[in-house]
């Protein structure tokens, strides 16, 4: 599951990245998003500020086990490499845990695709997923990572990781560290040497004219 390929399936959209202030901050200062931070950020609404507070003020939705296995899915989906770190090092879990608050219709859906997750890896392999080898956690998404190539039984897998890799792939590629990897440097001034001398010469110019 090349991370490129990935973000080039997925068009990289970014589901309400834009309100998300923890993913943009370093592994010690996660966990704390202050309102200042919030009110301090440019071009923000005072009804953007407003429920961004709302939101924050909430309760985490996951519990520890789910937030574990979140944080190890996302960083199959995309792990570390010489370009740059995992999901999880760019704070998609907690991404997804905010976002889970700002569009709660996703709470169901993952919550259930976990408790799937874990049912199946009980059946195979008599103990949840974030408690089997790499290998085993491996023959699950490579079953539930395919849809064309999916058995039928596999379905809610299938709805579920679908979900998971749009999550992550929002999340991380929205990210300091995500658009550092795909290379984008945004708008760079450059220098424009002129008209290069054969399309001069087709024109019937010189280049001492212009």
């Amino acid at each position: 599951m090349n991370r490129r390929d990935t973000l080039k399936a997925l068009g990289a959209t970014a589901v309400g990245a834009a309100l998300f202030l923890e993913s943009c901050k370093t592994p010690d200062e996660k966990d704390i998003v202050k309102k200042t931070d919030i009110a301090d950020a440019v071009g923000r609404e005072a009804w953007e500020v407003e429920r961004l507070e709302e939101l924050l003020a909430q309760p985490d939705f996951f519990d520890s086990h789910e937030m574990a296995t979140i944080t190890v899915l996302a960083d199959i989906i995309i792990p570390a490499d010489e370009v740059s770190g995992s999901a999880s090092d760019a704070g998609v879990p907690e991404f997804i845990g905010f976002i889970v608050k700002d569009m709660p219709q996703h709470q169901l859906p993952l919550r259930g695709g976990i408790k799937w997750l874990d049912r199946e890896c009980l059946y195979r392999f008599e103990k949840p997923f974030i408690e089997c080898t790499e290998d085993q956690q491996l023959e699950i998404v490579k079953d539930i990572a395919y849809p064309e190539l999916a058995r039928p039984e596999m379905k809610q897998g299938v709805a579920f990781f679908d979900l998971m890799r749009f999550l992550t792939a929002s999340g991380f590629y929205t990210t300091r560290m995500g658009i550092d990897d795909i290379g984008y440097v945004g708008n760079t001034p450059n220098t424009w040497p002129g008209v290069p001398p054969e399309v001069l010469e087709q024109y019937g110019f010189d280049s001492d004219e212009i």
